[in-house]
């Protein structure tokens, strides 16, 4: 995603107060003068976490399931009376057929609403963490190149919990064992993609 004129001047803005250390030490002269690379990490799950306008778009759907759960349980309620009034009617009765017919489209008619809502609900959820990560590369790509930086390695910060084996095995998983922590880029990324959305 390119970065746009807007987004340049905004962080321009950020540059004097927020970006200075950075860009100080990213320019220290032995890695500089040395030609070497300058590498950063950042956590892109932290951003996902508590990025207040993730966190809203992701809110948003999850209220939307919550809403559907509640028409959903209604009409399941409707199922079941149904289903309760075919058992009042004399099998192979003209009653009893018609009512049958009944219960049996009810069912095939909210078994493809829940296929079509899930559905919905789900690509809604892909989309916010798409077009978001689009976002969280560009303010990455912002911070990066403004601070010379030519590589920047994604890390999970997570703390591993003994009461809990999958943050263990994500723990053990890491792909970066150790980092000094003047490398880790996210709050710059994270004041930047903040900024950005802001002004949409």
């Amino acid at each position: 995603m390119r970065i746009t004129k807007l987004a340049a001047y905004l962080f321009g803005c950020l540059a004097a107060g927020v970006l200075a250390p950075m860009a100080a030490d990213a320019q220290t002269p032995p890695a500089a003068s040395s030609g070497g690379h300058h590498v950063a990490i950042v956590d892109i799950a932290r951003i996902f976490k508590e990025s207040p306008a993730i966190k809203s778009q992701v809110e948003a759907v999850e209220n939307e399931l919550k809403a559907y759960d509640a028409t959903l349980s209604g009409k399941r309620d409707e199922l079941k009376q149904a289903v309760e009034q075919l058992k009042a009617f004399k099998a192979g009765s003209p009653d009893y057929t018609a009512q049958e017919e009944r219960v049996a489209s009810m069912e095939s008619r909210l078994r493809l609403e829940m296929s079509r809502k899930r559905k919905e609900l789900a690509d809604a959820e892909a989309r916010i963490y798409f077009d978001n990560y689009q976002e969280i590369a560009a303010a990455v790509k912002t911070v990066a190149s403004y601070n010379k930086i030519n590589l920047v390695l994604r890390y999970n910060s997570e703390e591993m919990d003994m009461e809990k084996g999958e943050s263990v095995i994500r723990g053990v998983m890491k792909n970066i064992v150790y980092h000094d922590a003047a490398l880790d880029m996210t709050p710059l990324v994270m004041q930047v993609l903040a900024s950005r959305l802001a002004k949409r």
